[in-house]
């Protein structure tokens, strides 16, 4: 699949810096490759979180995408730092 705008929200803004929330059934490996977000390159920053639901089509996985850098409709995000363990009860 590919980047779907009605996915992404603000969480909260503040001081020139945007925690958003972003839900896909894309899995993280293809959600952090250069390019994914280009076509929010417009309302992005450098510094920006973006806290992630990927994988919800099937195995799913949460945690948190730094923008890596965000200019002229080129967006890059570091890789997903993973929130939660498997459970092995």
């Amino acid at each position: 699949m590919s980047y779907n705008a009605n996915d992404l929200s603000v969480l909260a803004y503040a001081n020139g810096f945007t925690l958003w929330h972003y839900r896909t059934t894309d899995v993280a490996s293809s959600v952090d490759n250069q390019g994914y977000f280009d076509e929010a390159g417009d309302v992005f920053r450098s510094g920006d979180m973006i806290l992630a639901n990927t994988g919800t089509g099937g195995t799913s996985a949460a945690g948190l995408f730094l923008v890596s850098s965000a200019a002229a409709g080129m967006v890059d995000v570091a890789d997903l730092l993973a929130v939660g363990t498997t459970n092995t009860d």
